[in-house]
């Protein structure tokens, strides 16, 4: 587990020796319970113990939702509603998935900007964090899959629309759009295949989410100073942290409790209330929906895809230099994936040698900026593609990537951080002072 220096579990009675000496389960659950936790950790740092949640809830329920769904276009609209009307709360059931989603999406943005804002993705952190992208981009997959089992208009659009991007790659793109689709055009044998791969998925997240949490229980965790926990002793180390069980999961508890309440709320009173009406109309390959969109979470993504049109000149210049392979289209997708790829890359394109962004002065307005943006682009995606809403997309996209590439790498180099704590203990002491009395608070320079 960490190496940062704590108790770790003893054995005492016969069958725990005995156990322990051939499955130290006992012993994993204590040591990851016990672990030792900075104790400056705020209210941001309780998304994690959400996203669990809400991956067990989505995997709980998405197992009986299963249970009663027709993966076939001609029942799988009707096995809805029967899920709605017929099965012994099924439309709670319906509901708490679809709505499930958009808090673990909530949660997860949340836990990325997070990780952003205070550094988790630095050194030694950065297989943590390529992790918890790739459940990241597994979320998103999953998600789009989810919603095209309803077969409903948004569903048989979407589905038509977004696996029509994968045909744009050169050379290699339409086997993959086939095999996608399993034939030319979003039929049953799609269906089929999104039905086995949105049951699947979610399992392979849960396997990531286990490899990420013993990636960040090996490193320690982050916390808001972006300070280390101290290794030298055992001493030390307690100094600057507290076990996590029991004052964290109480925290962490209590944090939950209050977003469950939100979250039953919407449930209970507004449960349709972010998703789209056309989705409760029958999919019908021969009528068009006016206006396309998917669900909320990817809207900042489709918003970077649509912004590179054919008029703009960067993809005139890749078009021109490719020699037609890569066109609007193409580059509208590479855009959308390198978007998310840009904040895999955040732990070597960020060249500052301060972690949290706290001390970073000029940083704070920078990624206050992008947070901005990043609403922004949520909002643009759900517009339509005319203007004004389509240079605003572009205006948007670009600052998108010049914060990864351009601004991060030069912050480091002409920003001035701020002091920062010599220690966690002395972080911590400076906002809860301890009671002997003790003012004195040593800081080291950040340069």
């Amino acid at each position: 587990m960490s190496g940062i220096p704590h108790d770790h579990y003893e054995p005492k009675t016969k069958g725990e020796k005995w156990l322990h000496s051939r499955l130290p389960v006992v012993g994993l659950m204590y040591d990851t319970l016990m672990i030792p936790t900075p104790k400056n950790l705020n209210w941001m740092w309780i998304w994690g113990i959400v996203l669990t949640f809400c991956l067990a809830l989505q995997i709980v329920t998405g197992i009986v939702l299963a249970m009663h769904y027709t993966p076939h276009v001609d029942q799988a609209f009707a096995s809805v509603e029967h899920i709605m009307r017929n099965v012994n709360g099924g439309y709670m059931l319906r509901y708490l998935h679809a709505n499930g989603a958009s808090l673990f999406f909530i949660a997860v943005y949340a836990h990325i900007f997070r990780g952003l804002y205070y550094g988790s993705y630095k050194a030694p952190r950065e297989i943590t964090w390529v992790i918890g992208m790739l459940i990241y981009l597994l979320m998103m997959g999953t998600a789009f899959m989810g919603y095209v089992l309803p077969w409903g208009q948004m569903s048989f659009w979407g589905a038509t629309v977004i696996t029509g991007l994968f045909g744009a790659i050169p050379l290699i793109g339409e086997p993959i759009q086939t095999l996608l689709l399993g034939g030319p055009a979003v039929d049953n044998a799609t269906l089929n295949r999104f039905f086995s791969l949105h049951y699947l998925l979610p399992f392979v997240i849960a396997g990531l989410v286990i490899l990420h949490i013993w990636a960040f229980h090996s490193t320690g965790n982050n916390n808001p100073t972006g300070v280390e926990v101290r290794r030298t002793s055992k001493e030390d180390a307690e100094k600057d942290t507290l076990p996590f069980w029991p004052y964290f999961v109480i925290k962490d508890l209590f944090a939950l409790a209050v977003i469950l309440v939100v979250f039953f709320a919407v449930v209970g009173f507004m449960p349709n209330y972010l998703g789209h009406p056309d989705n409760y109309i029958e999919a019908n390959p021969l009528a068009t929906p006016a206006h396309i969109v998917p669900e909320w979470y990817f809207l900042p993504f489709y918003a970077i895809l649509r912004a590179f049109t054919s008029e703009v000149w960067v993809v005139i210049i890749a078009e021109t230099l490719s020699g037609g392979i890569i066109d609007a289209k193409f580059f509208g997708v590479m855009a959308m994936f390198g978007a998310i790829a840009a904040m895999a890359a955040a732990p070597w394109l960020d060249t500052s040698r301060v972690r949290s962004g706290r001390y970073r002065p000029m940083f704070k307005w920078w990624f206050w900026l992008l947070v901005i943006d990043f609403f922004a682009l949520m909002w643009l995606g759900a517009m339509p593609a005319e203007e004004p809403y389509a240079s605003f997309s572009l205006i948007a996209s670009t600052y998108w990537f010049a914060y990864f590439f351009v601004i991060l790498p030069l912050l480091g180099v002409i920003e001035k951080p701020d002091a920062i704590p010599e220690t966690i203990e002395a972080d911590f002491d400076a906002h809860y002072p301890p009671k002997t009395g003790d003012a004195s608070t040593p800081v080291k320079s950040a340069e």
